[in-house]
């Protein structure tokens, strides 16, 4: 575990455009719709954000990344529902999925405007509330004054988290990064809770939001 841990901090270190790019493809793929339910980009932003603190990244570059991969990913399917209209939701691949496509659309007419703020917060309808409104007419300029807003509070509630936890352990547990053992620690500490995010996040899609993602049953010929 050392040896890894050693390892991951050298290559971050190295290759801090490459997080960077994680970052951005993580934040991106969530808004993708059906890709986004099932693509753990929140644990992974959580999760590089903790690099933060230790030096291997920085907090505008990482928030940069982030607000740049959501609004680009939500602009794209807003723009592919808004082009193509109502008939994008009985298309391939939604069309498998009718039951989340039923709910991003009740929760879309239940708060109008505002379901495009809210839903930036509640997987699995993320990945599907941008391109409900712009199939269901949303114009541009209402879009875009909710969503950017709503990314900008959504990137900050998913780095910060992660930047202060490891903060605190510095400041309060010791684990002062430039002490080799401690700088362990704590990278051990920041995996083991990414680790343990994961699986929580997994296990509450599948016992809450797994029916409304699953694919719709073909009918027995």
């Amino acid at each position: 575990m050392t040896d890894f841990l050693n390892s991951l901090i050298a290559f971050v270190s190295a290759h801090a455009w490459l997080a960077y790019l994680t970052l951005f493809l993580a934040a991106f793929l969530e808004a993708v719709p059906v890709v986004g339910s099932v693509i753990p980009g929140s644990t992974v932003i959580l999760a590089l954000s903790a690099l933060v603190p230790g030096g291997e990244l920085q907090l505008w570059p990482v928030l940069a990344a982030a607000v740049a991969g959501a609004v680009l990913g939500d602009g794209t399917a807003y723009w592919t529902g808004h082009r193509s209209q109502r008939e994008i939701l009985a298309t391939w691949p939604l069309s498998n999925y009718p039951g989340v496509v039923a709910q991003s659309e009740a929760f879309f007419n239940r708060w109008g405007l505002l379901a495009v703020f809210f839903a930036r917060f509640v997987p699995p309808i993320r990945a599907f509330v941008p391109v409900t409104a712009g199939a269901l007419g949303m114009p541009p300029p209402r879009f875009y004054a909710v969503n950017i807003p709503a990314v900008l509070l959504w990137a900050m509630a998913h780095v910060l988290p992660g930047v202060f936890a490891v903060s605190m352990l510095h400041q309060y547990a010791g684990l002062l990064h430039h002490e080799h053992k401690g700088k362990h620690l704590w990278m051990l500490a920041v995996l083991g809770g990414a680790l343990i995010l994961a699986l929580a996040i997994w296990i509450f899609r599948r016992r809450h939001g797994g029916s409304a993602i699953e694919p719709a049953a073909k009918p027995v010929k």
